[in-house]
């Protein structure tokens, strides 16, 4: 287990971002491929979720209390972030199909096995 390594969140945690799980980005990835078609493409689910929910999810995950350090805010830090991935449903017919806590399981679950070279998706 990742014992003794605890994160550094930079400003207070409550800045938000869209996280998506990096099999399904692959999976955009080769569907955008796949299509044949030029474009550009927003990535994502579309829901914001904090740092600091992020860091409870993967405390839970790891069967374990997370005690973040905090440090200043980066400067230009956004505080708010997701994306609109309606074009990629639309035009490519992609969408992201696992939650985010089955998505830090499987990586969690993927680090703690050695990091493997591959990783099934």
């Amino acid at each position: 287990m990742l014992e003794g390594r605890e994160p550094t969140i930079y400003g207070d945690g409550t800045q938000t971002r869209d996280y998506v799980y990096v099999g399904d980005a692959v999976r955009a990835f080769l569907t955008a491929g796949d299509s044949g078609r030029p474009g550009t493409w927003n990535i994502g689910t579309g829901v914001e979720v904090s740092v600091l929910d992020l860091v409870a999810i993967i405390g839970m995950v790891a069967g374990r209390d997370v005690r973040p350090a905090f440090a200043g805010p980066r400067p230009g830090e956004l505080q708010r972030s997701a994306v609109a991935a309606e074009r990629a449903a639309s035009e490519l017919g992609w969408r992201a199909a696992t939650p985010l806590t089955e998505g830090v399981r499987r990586v969690y679950q993927w680090i703690e096995s050695g990091a493997p070279d591959r990783v099934r998706c």
